[in-house]
């Protein structure tokens, strides 16, 4: 019997959790993405799949081959239709798909495609007799397998909503066709339709759910979250030294360097703040517009902008101990103000202060409740470079961000906590899942 316990606005609460006897389920997730790739997708599922196996339940991930983002496969995991591997305890099948870098619409589509295509067709005998399926979106094309298993299966499926899509491509300017979006619509529609729940990860797209005409009933509201024992706040000296980085300021943006970051209005702010040599930029990652950044940032000649590779997820909280602020910054865009970005979570529960970059939910979450850092208005460089400014002449403040961060997401975003709630859920589903087998 595991034991675990959380405090909520003020109430000591015990969650006991029995791992015999408990309902237990051979749960299977449909993700594109996961270990030992670091997209929130992977880390997401990844984190919430090796705690439902602390509750009994037998937990396998249909994915397919470790690339992203950079469309490479690493050469272990080459030349093979199916391979198996355990992670944490979780059983993992990768079936081969189509890979390609995080650029290029209809390549990263026919990527998409090939994995919501062929998964269900390579892995179907492998996989046994899932009790229930619980497909992540995005990419939307995860559900054709979903779709495929749980006809072949006869089992019911959750489908995970981290994104509203295809309405986030379109607003992104990704996708333009209009038979395309037709279909990418009514694919979604449907999934909603026929999946037992709809797990949505934050209220706005609750919200918008409802709007559009999907029962109440049918949605289950659970965010995303973090590991606080693994994201916790440690000495900057210790963290700097060992990385190698100076005693400066560091502003630390890591995550991805995509269309939906809006990343040049960095470059826009660094070039505000060339003037204070103590204020260094630091972007850790990959993406599709990391190698145009990094031009653009030598033909202005910007010394105080650094771009490093990503890190293992493992090293992350290393980095975020070393920097000063973290920054979370998107476009400004409708879309993201249903955003709860994973950087968010993770630079709070390692007590660092946050520059928030986002409308909408996450400065209500962050900003309003948390207190735990300060908005500027995404894509305006000269609110960004006030916004560091600000922080970086008052320590004080900067404090204070930190404990409230890290005291609100013990409180509120703990994955111990969020898994313990998926699984009170996924108990109620359990005689439909029985009806749906026999």
């Amino acid at each position: 019997m595991l034991s675990d316990q959380h405090t909520i606005q003020g109430i000591s609460l015990v969650m006991v959790v029995v791992a015999e006897g408990g309902g237990e389920m051979h749960i299977l997730f449909i993700s594109r993405y996961y270990y030992p790739e670091k997209a929130a997708a992977a880390v997401c599922v990844g984190e919430t799949a090796k705690r439902l196996i602390r509750y009994g339940h037998q937990v396998t991930v249909l994915t397919t081959l470790p690339s992203y983002p950079t469309g490479i496969v690493p050469p272990r995991y080459r030349g093979r239709l199916l391979q198996i591997e355990f992670i944490d305890g979780v059983r993992v099948l990768r079936t081969w798909s189509y890979t390609s870098a995080n650029r290029g619409f209809f390549k990263r589509i026919s990527s998409y495609l090939s994995f919501g295509c062929l998964a269900a067709l390579i892995g179907k005998k492998a996989l046994g007799t899932p009790d229930l399926i619980i497909v992540g979106s995005p990419p939307l094309f995860n559900v054709i397998a979903a779709h495929l298993l749980t006809w072949f299966l006869h089992v019911p499926f959750i489908f995970w909503v981290a994104d509203l899509w295809p309405e986030s491509a379109v607003q992104l300017g990704i996708l333009h066709n209009p038979i395309l979006i037709k279909v990418a619509e009514w694919l979604e529609w449907q999934t909603y339709q026929r999946a037992s729940l709809v797990w949505v990860v934050t209220e706005g797209m609750r919200t918008t759910l409802l709007r559009r005409g999907l029962r109440s009933e049918k949605i289950f509201l659970l965010p995303n979250g973090v590991d606080t024992a693994r994201f916790y706040p440690i000495s900057q000296t210790d963290a700097r030294r060992q990385l190698g980085w100076p005693d400066m300021f560091t502003v630390l943006y890591a995550g991805t360097h995509g269309l939906t970051h809006g990343l040049h209005t960095v470059l826009d702010a660094a070039e505000k703040l060339r003037g204070q040599v103590d204020i260094r930029f630091v972007l850790l990652g990959d993406g599709a517009e990391k190698t145009t950044l990094m031009a653009e940032a030598s033909r202005r000649q910007l010394t105080n902008i650094h771009f490093l590779q990503p890190l293992p997820h493992e090293a992350m909280p290393l980095a975020l101990a070393a920097s000063s602020i973290c920054l979370a910054h998107t476009r400004k865009l409708p879309i993201f103000e249903d955003m709860l970005p994973m950087k968010m979570f993770e630079a709070m529960a390692s007590g660092r202060p946050l520059l928030l970059a986002l409308n909408g939910e996450a400065c209500r979450v962050a900003v309003q409740e948390a207190r735990a850092g300060i908005y500027c208005e995404p894509e305006n460089p000269e609110a960004l470079a006030t916004g560091i400014f600000y922080l970086y002449t008052h320590p004080d403040t900067m404090k204070q961000l930190s404990q409230n961060g890290r005291s609100y997401i013990q409180t509120h975003f703990d994955y111990d906590y969020l898994t313990a709630r998926l699984h009170e859920q996924l108990q109620l589903l359990i005689p439909l899942s029985s009806a749906t087998q026999h």
